[in-house]
């Protein structure tokens, strides 16, 4: 098995602690100090950002074990930026709101790619062996 590089490991570090930095200090000051306590759109998305964050702490650690957390960042962003940046931009222009977005998701869709080894990937997800779907037959 192809080992994965110490370079590669300290590159996807800092991708964990770039989104735990960013999200730290964008989305949980909201989270622990919301102006407005309803529960709706935005206090959920908040909370799933800062599941994300907490998570990738965990990447610190753990860069490999917590590689899905990336491919989550890389696609839900890819999602976002193709089913509405684009439309929007194509249409009416993008607001303060999108631009903002679509340039951090770049960002994202930009970094990410450049940092996840993709060999592993590859051997890990998508050639190793299924994990079982049923318990031992007696």
């Amino acid at each position: 098995m192809t080992e994965v590089s110490l370079l590669r490991l300290y590159l996807l570090r800092a991708m964990y602690l770039l989104i735990a930095a960013g999200l730290a200090t964008t989305v949980w000051p909201y989270i622990l100090f919301p102006a407005d306590p309803a529960a709706g759109p935005k206090s959920v998305i908040r909370a799933l950002l800062g599941a994300l964050a907490v998570l990738s702490l965990l990447g610190l650690r753990y860069p490999l074990k917590m590689l899905p957390l990336l491919l989550f960042e890389l696609l839900w962003k890819l999602i976002w930026v193709c089913a509405s940046a684009i439309p929007m931009w194509l249409g009416p222009g993008l607001d303060e709101y999108a631009s903002e977005t679509l340039f951090a998701c770049l960002i994202g869709v930009a970094l990410v790619p450049i940092v996840l080894p993709w060999g592993h990937v590859v051997r890990c997800y998508l050639r190793a062996p299924a994990e079982r779907w049923r318990g031992a037959q007696p």
